[in-house]
């Protein structure tokens, strides 16, 4: 694995390639195409109904997809610890609030910084659900 690393960083040829193997593999084994945003939808129904939302059950989107742990949310749990990996064995995890690039761009406020990426997400997660991923 270390000859796959060059100045603390992923060749992104290999990375790319390794990815689309998971994602041909996804395909393979499970006749389903990896994705996320079905994932953070079924969470929230979970999180909901550790709250008592007794409701959740009996809404139509999750009559059709069961807010379960499945292979899907275990596959966003594997790009978390997959990354996390990833950033340990190249010597490039660091926690910051504010990286160094945004900082350069946008300045050091760690709250524009969470409300930008906080929009960006929203803005993507309506992009993914609308296309029916």
């Amino acid at each position: 694995m270390a000859m796959q690393l060059e100045k603390g960083q992923w060749n992104p040829y290999v990375a790319g390639a390794l990815s689309g193997l998971v994602m041909v593999g996804s395909v393979w084994l499970t006749g389903k195409y990896a994705g996320a945003s079905t994932t953070f939808v079924r969470g929230a129904g979970m999180i909901e109904q550790l709250f008592g939302a007794e409701r959740v059950a009996q809404m139509e989107y999750f009559l059709k997809e069961k807010p379960i742990i499945d292979w899907q949310w275990m596959f966003v749990v594997g790009i978390l610890l997959g990354s996390l990996i990833a950033a340990l064995t190249s010597g490039s995890f660091k926690s910051q609030a504010v990286p160094d690039m945004w900082r350069d761009k946008f300045g050091p406020s760690a709250g524009k910084r969470g409300l930008a990426a906080f929009a960006g997400g929203v803005i993507a997660m309506y992009g993914a659900r609308l296309a029916d991923g």
